[in-house]
């Protein structure tokens, strides 16, 4: 098959490009670098150091696509307070950017087009679990912006025949996360910080929980969405694991002395039903957090006295 990807040099991009290579694939992604990392790009995909928010380059973009199996669109402005701080030029890339994907697409009769949305759209509640149709509560310019794209999917899908499907990732870590990706940073911060020798900072009372998914588990849900033959009309599906930590909890993984500084507006806890996702993609979460921390910090050298 031939894929494209856009923001396959980023944090979950690149390990889906990764996957793809492996399966076989034939790979093409699309990323101006502002968030992604070159050391991330695999040497087998091809790479287009394109803006895809820029509607003038929207003939090299459908000549890139043409003849594609399938489009992942990964690429996004990922980090929720500096859109607060930037609506703008978020909106440019993140809304501009998806919808002109979503043309793109259309345009070079790409089959189906897989969105990473996020939990971020649910906000702000104290009904859990989260479950697909239920209310919608973004409260920052991110998750306003991921909401609008899984609207247009929908209506591509109905409107143009476009397949595709919104995967509502909830908090994803893993191999490559870094400081600078979508919040919660929490591991990506923790463990940077025992690195350092610095105590581990704590958000407010540090009893505020996310429902945490390993990279590969959101790589797997991808290529399964692209597959299955269940979804195509915009569905919105959570990949999530169906199980919270406190942030005290991540602190207490990873070990070291903690310091508690002002907490920040946000959810106080995450929580996703998958079971969507089980039932439409034949998925389900396999890589455990505590499992994983224990692993990495001892791939990184930190141990525990």
């Amino acid at each position: 098959m031939k894929y494209i990807v856009t923001g396959g040099a980023g944090f979950i991009g690149s390990n889906l490009v990764d996957q793809l290579i492996d399966d076989g694939h034939e790979v093409h992604i699309l990323d101006n670098f502002s968030t992604g990392k070159k050391e991330n790009c695999n040497n087998s995909a091809i790479y287009h150091e394109l803006d895809i928010s820029n509607t003038s380059l929207n003939q090299q973009f459908i000549d890139i696509m043409r003849d594609s199996d399938g489009l992942f669109h990964v690429a996004a402005l990922a980090r929720v307070e500096e859109s607060i701080n930037n609506p703008v030029m978020y909106e440019k890339n993140n809304t501009t950017g998806t919808l002109n994907m979503l043309q793109c697409a259309c345009d070079a009769g790409i089959k189906r087009f897989i969105y990473s949305s996020s939990s971020s759209v649910y906000g702000i509640t104290d009904k859990l679990p989260s479950r697909e149709n239920d209310k919608i509560n973004p409260i920052s310019p991110y998750a306003v912006q991921k909401y609008y794209g899984e609207i247009y999917c929908t209506m591509f899908a109905q409107a143009y025949g476009l397949e595709t499907a919104s995967l509502r990732y909830f908090n994803v870590y893993g191999e490559r996360q870094n400081v600078e990706d979508a919040y919660p940073l929490v591991i990506a911060v923790f463990i940077k910080q025992r690195l350092s020798g610095k105590p581990l900072t704590i958000r407010g009372d540090g009893k505020q929980r996310r429902d945490f998914i390993h990279v590969k588990d959101v790589v797997r849900a991808n290529i399964l969405a692209m597959r299955s033959d269940m979804i195509g009309k915009g569905e919105i599906i959570n990949i999530g694991y169906a199980d919270n930590r406190s942030v005290n909890d991540i602190a207490e993984m990873i070990g070291g002395p903690t310091i508690n500084i002002a907490s920040v507006f946000e959810p106080k806890k995450t929580l996703s039903d998958n079971s969507k996702a089980k039932m439409l993609l034949n998925w389900k979460p396999s890589v455990i957090i505590e499992e994983w921390i224990s692993n990495y910090k001892k791939d990184l050298g930190i141990i525990d006295e």
